[in-house]
């Protein structure tokens, strides 16, 4: 049951190469989502048809997968029937396992093999450059990937600022600064989705085109394949979404959960039970320069909404305008 609830569905095949492969990478994401953005990760998959009381029909074999940023390694182990007690299959099941983990954390491993000459081990790997990863986050294999050019900060939360950022400006960062300063101890991150609602995905070159502008600046950016905000909090728990007055109009409009009032206030609320927040900063909305004190916020979620004061942050200049004047 666990591995049906881990898949959301019945895998083909609970005892193959292709489930703990995709153990792995379900682990790896997992590990992305609870990690501090830039800590390497490893998603470790295993499975195995060992000895039992009853004698087996097959092979007693065994699967196991590590998933990094940019590696994959698959490996096959069928062990000799009879050779062994349960109780030692699984100690070399284990013991290789361990130094499978220890080789995808490049920590030295005990080289002494635990496999009988009769024993088969097939392994392969297969490594990504940054072309592919991006690949696989546009194809929806991998959820997000955090390029942490910003200085180390030891907090855990962080405060996500989503934007095309095309291009990255002035008014971006200055508010990223100002966040920073109301939420305190929180580790600023910017967000790009390459995936969009209404638009095609970015390529690969438009996204490192984007990616270098806050290498430029020294500031942390993370590219996810979510480009509604719903889907953002699942992908960090517990952070503070910096949006402007504009978005968060469309927010908390029923317009934009298909006319629903009932599906927008348990997606909301939803975001709020997973420690969201959304802090907001003034924009022009219809002509008119709105806060968050002018928006009709529904009683239930006002506590997840944080005003940036328009003293201390004004925004009047917008990345379409930047490319309109420079003819982008």
């Amino acid at each position: 049951m666990s591995m049906i609830q881990l898949f959301g569905k019945i895998p083909s095949q609970f005892c193959s190469q292709q489930t703990a492969e995709d153990m792995a990478l379900l682990a790896y994401n997992r590990a992305l989502k609870l990690s501090k953005p830039g800590s390497p990760v490893v998603g470790v998959g295993f499975t195995g048809s060992l000895a039992s009381g009853r004698p087996k029909h097959g092979e007693h074999r065994f699967y196991m997968s590590t998933r990094t940023a940019d590696r994959l390694w698959i490996s096959k182990v069928t062990l000799t029937k009879g050779l062994r007690t349960r109780e030692e299959e699984d100690r070399v099941s284990s013991h290789l396992l361990l130094k499978a983990i220890a080789n995808a954390c490049k920590v030295p491993a005990n080289p002494v093999s635990e496999l009988s000459e009769s024993d088969v081990s097939d392994e392969r790997e297969q490594k990504f450059n940054e072309d592919q990863e991006l690949e696989q986050l546009i194809n929806g294999q991998i959820c997000f990937k955090i390029y942490p050019f910003g200085s180390e900060i030891s907090a855990e939360r962080k405060i996500i600022l989503p934007g095309s950022f095309n291009p990255l400006h002035d008014g971006h960062l200055k508010l990223m600064e100002v966040a920073t300063r109301i939420c305190g101890d929180a580790y600023p991150c910017f967000e790009i989705s390459a995936v969009n609602a209404d638009k095609p995905p970015l390529s690969v070159s438009q996204i490192k085109d984007r990616v270098k502008q806050f290498e430029n600046v020294g500031q942390t950016v993370i590219i996810s394949n979510q480009p509604y905000f719903y889907k953002k909090a699942e992908l960090f728990p517990g952070s503070a979404f910096v949006i402007g007055a504009d978005t968060a109009v469309r927010l908390i409009n029923p317009k934009y959960y298909d006319g629903d009032y009932n599906k927008m206030m348990k997606i909301l609320i939803g975001c709020k039970e997973i420690g969201c927040t959304f802090l907001v900063g003034g924009r022009n909305v219809d002509g008119a320069f709105k806060v968050l004190g002018d928006l009709n916020v529904p009683e239930e979620l006002k506590d997840m909404f944080v005003s940036i004061p328009a003293e201390q942050f004004r925004m009047d200049i917008s990345s379409t305008e930047i490319r309109k004047k420079s003819g982008m």
